[in-house]
């Protein structure tokens, strides 16, 4: 469960409250700090138009969610932004440093991290050993340095206590020595997130973090992430979930075929007529207060094996 909020942490979101208050609701808004700027970005695949993002602004210290329905683009625009695709064309800027055409490791170096809708831990390495993964400046990794012990054994020490420290902040201390694999799906999802940190990412974007995860680890999830916010750490997530996008967010995105077509804080957007569009097509008259509609209007827009086009797609499809 989420911890009880300190005065530094009510202060930090009132902040970020403050911040984007005087935000426009409109597609591409400026924002008064941004982290992330990503122009023009474009990604086609075929005929099929992925990602078609005009202008974007992440503001930076908020925790920002990205929703829409499933073939909207979203996996898809985390993936170029994150060097894991390369686009069609555009451009971003991450903290004033253009990133676009960087290689993903260089990407996380600088600060970006992702997590993914499909966790990615080695199951063949135990908890640790993929905690371990997770840092930087590792002198170990060089040749030459390895063969010398003392160059980098300290550093290696200084690794495994950061990574202790964080499992035991996830509670998955106890499956320190366990093979990753062996772990539940939930289990996998902290492990993930919690080998991001071990990076000290200024950004981490995560790709729907709950998807597969069951209620009692769904709220430690949720108060990880609003912990992280309040230590900082700017948040980009991708999520279905309406509940929880409503409960944690302060700042919502809505991508539909590939193209922003709404912002703003929770309550706003989910009124707004392009939302209820691309979740519902032409059943306007439903009322999108229920989350559960919502997420079922969410689920079921594009088939899952199919992409936006409704042909045959891979796992993770165009999202």
């Amino acid at each position: 469960m989420p911890t009880e909020p300190t005065s530094a942490t009510v202060d930090h979101r009132a902040a970020v409250e403050a911040a984007l208050r005087d935000v426009e609701h409109v597609p591409g808004a400026a924002k008064p700090d941004p982290i992330l700027v990503a122009d023009d970005v474009r990604r086609h695949f075929g005929g099929v138009n992925a990602v078609d993002v005009d202008h974007l602004e992440v503001q930076r210290g908020a925790i920002t969610a990205l929703i829409g329905p499933n073939g909207a683009g979203k996996t898809t625009l985390f993936n170029l932004l994150t060097g894991f695709d390369k686009p069609s064309s555009g451009r971003w800027t991450f903290e004033g440093r253009t990133l676009g055409g960087v290689p993903a490791a260089r990407v996380a170096r600088a600060g970006m991290v992702r997590t993914f809708q499909l966790t990615k831990a080695l199951n063949r390495m135990t908890v640790i050993e993929n905690m371990r993964l997770g840092a930087v400046s590792q002198p170990g990794e060089n040749l030459l340095t390895a063969l010398v012990p003392p160059l980098w054994r300290r550093r290696e020490e200084e690794i495994t206590a950061q990574a202790e420290e964080l499992l035991a902040r996830f509670k998955l201390d106890t499956k320190r020595d366990d093979f990753a694999g062996s772990l539940s799906g939930g289990q996998r999802k902290l492990l993930e997130m919690a080998r991001a940190l071990m990076a000290t990412p200024t950004m981490i974007m995560l790709d729907e973090p709950m998807a597969g995860v069951n209620p009692a680890l769904t709220q430690s999830l949720l108060g990880h992430i609003q912990a992280l916010r309040d230590d900082g750490t700017t948040v980009l997530f991708v999520e279905h979930d309406m509940h929880m996008v409503r409960h944690i967010s302060d700042w919502v995105v809505v991508m539909t075929e590939g193209r922003i077509v709404a912002e703003g804080p929770p309550e706003s957007v989910m009124g707004n007529p392009a939302v209820i569009d691309a979740y519902l097509g032409a059943h306007h008259d439903t009322d999108l207060g229920d989350d559960a509609l919502l997420d079922e209007a969410a689920l079921e827009d594009v088939a899952p094996d199919q992409d936006a086009a409704g042909r045959p797609g891979t796992e993770e499809g165009t999202r």
